[in-house]
């Protein structure tokens, strides 16, 4: 007898239909899967037989072909045990095949019969929209991740046996609604505050700026002198998600396996913060099933880079097409993967490997040629993709033990959102959503100069050498400075503030 379910494969971020075809024949006992299955599916036989006969049903004495289709696409996983074992099931007469056909089932066994968590859950209730099938079977761990896709009837199940049930009609089972409204207005409360940080208000300053225009930001100075603090504030900050937005973020965090139970929606902006030994599949992603690596955990939050030149350099380079271009592509022998990466840049690092060459009070110890060295960690094309870099000094005992409280980051956000609805408004109809991902036509459009602006950023490009990028970033953050003003105009003002973020560009010491 032929069986046909319905299934679902992940390819990067998204999902694909599958069809898991079950089929008896006459012969020698046993289970045959194809359609290229990898080595997670093929033990599948194994799981499913003990899994069938732990919930009290006799495993057919069959010969038992499954195929998985289309068979071009290399099918990853645990997550067709369920459907197997419900075709399986349905062969045998044990529920109605025609039932099954309502659904998109997906789902892994333990040998008790128990169903267990399974990873992209988010992307199938996605295709299933675009496809208009309605109603999914997953693991009742999956069930709230799939629910905030409004249309899609989710059904938990518990063990394969809660599945039968559910097929025959005979199970109490009811499908799981999620609110997203009553999600997002949660109030995110962050243990920490801009209000925290002593001093530092010009690093302050960039960093509102840099919230405000989605500008990647550059740090640098010696240690202890609040770099690391001031990045992971920077959250604290940004303007609340959309739900566009946490939808993506979520399907990304799907994706790995990352998504936390009880808290089945990211509606935080993620802070990403990977270590300098991190590898370099660590930080893009990949493996022999790929899932996403910190660059792309991030996406539309912040990564933040402590110790910048530590890094491995080809990690460090391969942040040059998300930077770019908001996405991660991986390309493996058998598959071409693309990531959504669209984040946020922060990055730290001393001036020297001592750490004290921009240090008034203490002395720097190294040489020219390890201060060169060091330095050369980091290329030309990959600092030019930095919006903003800024030196952040040392701290004086005035400024540490000072009792003054400084400004709260609900202060600060307050102003960040009000720059960012400006931007909402200028981009309406485009896919952009931040002044630091305008192109060149765009700044052209929307970066105009009264002639005091033009001349004055025209004599700083003369006497410092600053590249073409380098210009065009410049003049998106000086836009972004404008909109916190709330001009229109960009004003010669505007231009002298953002030529003071290029501090690798006018500092030549560095």
């Amino acid at each position: 007898m032929f069986i046909k379910i319905n299934s679902a494969a992940l390819a990067g971020i998204e999902a694909l239909p599958i069809e898991v075809e079950v089929d008896f024949k006459r012969g020698l006992p046993g289970v045959s899967i194809v359609g290229l299955p990898d080595a997670a599916v093929k033990e599948s036989r194994d799981r499913i037989r003990s899994a069938v006969e732990n919930i009290g049903i006799n495993f057919p004495v069959k010969k038992i072909t499954v195929n998985l289709s289309p068979a071009d696409i290399k099918k990853e996983g645990s997550a067709y045990d369920l459907p197997i074992a419900l075709g399986i099931l349905a062969a045998s007469g044990e529920i109605e095949p025609a039932r099954l056909q309502e659904y998109i089932i997906m789902g892994e066994l333990s040998l008790s019969g128990r169903v267990k968590r399974i990873r992209g859950t988010l992307s199938v209730a996605i295709m299933m929209k675009a496809l208009r099938i309605n109603k999914l079977i997953i693991p009742a761990k999956n069930s709230l991740e799939a629910a905030v896709i409004d249309g899609i009837e989710v059904y938990p199940v518990r063990s394969l046996i809660d599945a039968v049930e559910l097929i025959k009609g005979t199970s109490g089972i009811k499908r799981v609604k999620a609110n997203t409204s009553k999600l997002f207005s949660r109030e995110h409360k962050y243990d920490v505050d801009f209000s925290e940080v002593k001093g530092q208000n010009f690093a302050r300053r960039a960093l509102e700026i840099a919230a405000s225009g989605g500008h990647n930001v550059l740090m640098i100075g010696p240690p202890g002198s609040g770099k690391t603090m001031l990045s992971r504030r920077l959250p604290t900050i940004l303007p609340a998600m959309t739900l566009e937005e946490a939808i993506e973020t979520t399907q990304v965090h799907s994706i790995a396996g990352t998504i936390k139970e009880g808290n089945p929606f990211v509606t935080e902006r993620p802070f990403r913060s990977p270590h300098h030994t991190t590898s370099y599949a660590g930080m893009v992603g990949g493996g022999q099933n790929p899932v996403p690596g910190d660059i792309s955990l991030a996406h539309n939050g912040v990564l933040f880079l402590d110790e910048l030149p530590e890094f491995n350099k080809y990690a460090l380079e391969v942040l040059r097409q998300p930077l770019e271009d908001g996405f991660i592509s991986l390309s493996r022998a058998d598959k071409k993967v693309t990531y959504p990466s669209r984040f946020m840049l922060v990055a730290a690092m001393n001036p020297c490997p001592c750490g004290y060459l921009m240090d008034s009070k203490i002395q720097c110890r190294c040489t020219s040629s390890q201060i060169q060295k060091y330095r050369s960690r980091l290329s030309g094309p990959l600092l030019d993709r930095i919006d903003i870099h800024i030196e952040v000094p040392a701290l004086d005992y005035s400024e540490i033990s000072s009792l003054k409280e400084a400004e709260t980051s609900a202060a600060i956000r307050n102003r960040v959102q009000n720059a960012r609805r400006i931007q909402e408004e200028r981009f309406r109809g485009k896919k952009i959503f931040s002044n630091a991902m305008m192109k060149s036509r765009d700044i052209k459009k929307y970066c105009i100069m009264d002639e005091g602006s033009e001349n004055l950023l025209k004599n700083a490009i003369d006497k410092l050498n600053f590249s073409a990028r380098a210009y065009n970033r410049i003049l998106k953050v000086a836009r972004t400075i404008a909109d916190l003003e709330n001009s229109g105009a960009i004003l010669p003002d505007h231009i002298a503030e953002a030529l003071q973020y290029r501090e690798l560009d006018r500092n030549t010491s560095f």
